[in-house]
């Protein structure tokens, strides 16, 4: 029996790590134990990655006070938040919480039923993540006075020079996929520049070493679909990219991802999280 379904195990086997991500890949259950739990309940923000009703991967950031996440069952998650727009009743999803104050993040997939309180996610696979590349940040409050709402909503096919310097300027972004078992999302992190812009519609950017699972690489074998999350750390403004995706294989194990993007979302101020400039992880790798 094995975690991983057969784009993760292609990846695996080209790089040469199966034998590891076996090893990993026992950390991957159903349940919720007491220590994620307790960390579920600690974070004010999850995001959530499905796709929509036209069948686009969107990440979505999700935010509240400390709580507003709560696992209430050892295979159940309630979340006080309404399903992102387009998201369908019981559709697959993958969602990551992350604290920037601890470098630490867990992921959770599963479904994803309204509820009266927002939503749930019947648990699936859970999972915590290495540090490695996430940038330490402290948060200095919250932006949500009575009255407090995000700015116009903005879409286009393509980027904008101001989205186009928010992308290069990031240190963090989030990725959703899907893949045969379901959805997932997740986090990638390096030094500001890590994401190259090549034109307004097409990024890059090196996978770095990780934790030899290759979920996400994994999806994008089996399914081309991707969407991405960038976050302006200190306005709350989130910038969702919705497209498609491939790996390009080079010497040695090195790897890049190239993402070609059909659909951009602007939302000035979408969150209310106000947070301080990086410490970045050192284990970011130099840019060339």
């Amino acid at each position: 029996m094995t975690a991983y379904h057969p784009g993760s195990l292609a990846v695996q086997d080209r790089l040469g790590v199966r034998r590891l991500a076996e090893h990993v890949g026992r950390s991957i259950g159903p349940g919720i134990r007491p220590v994620a739990a307790a960390f579920l309940e600690a974070q004010p923000l999850l995001v959530l990655g499905a796709a929509d009703a036209d069948g686009r991967m969107r990440a979505s950031l999700l935010t509240g006070r400390p709580g507003f996440v709560r696992a209430t069952g050892p295979h159940t998650v309630s979340v006080a938040a309404d399903l992102p727009e387009g998201t369908p009743d019981g559709a697959p999803v993958g969602t990551i919480a992350l604290d920037p104050r601890t470098r630490r993040r867990m992921r959770l997939n599963g479904i994803a039923r309204r509820s009266a309180r927002g939503f749930t996610v019947e648990a699936e696979q859970v999972f915590s993540n290495c540090p490695k590349y996430l940038q330490r940040r402290e948060l200095y409050g919250f932006a949500d006075a009575p009255g407090h709402r995000a700015g116009a909503v903005r879409h286009g096919t393509a980027l904008t020079p101001g989205q186009e310097r928010l992308v290069r300027a990031a240190d963090t972004f989030f990725v959703a996929t899907a893949g045969p078992d379901g959805a997932d999302a997740s986090h990638r992190g390096g030094n500001p520049g890590f994401v190259t812009v090549a034109s307004p519609t097409e990024l890059s950017w090196t996978d770095y070493p990780g934790n030899a699972m290759f979920l996400t690489l994994g999806n994008l074998e089996a399914d081309g679909r991707a969407g991405l999350l960038f976050l302006d750390w200190e306005t709350g403004t989130t910038l969702q990219l919705s497209g498609r995706a491939h790996t390009v294989y080079g010497t040695g194990g090195d790897r890049a991802v190239r993402f070609r993007l059909d659909r951009v979302t602007e939302t000035p101020g979408a969150s209310p999280l106000r947070w301080s400039a990086p410490e970045y992880s050192p284990a970011n790798p130099p840019l060339s």
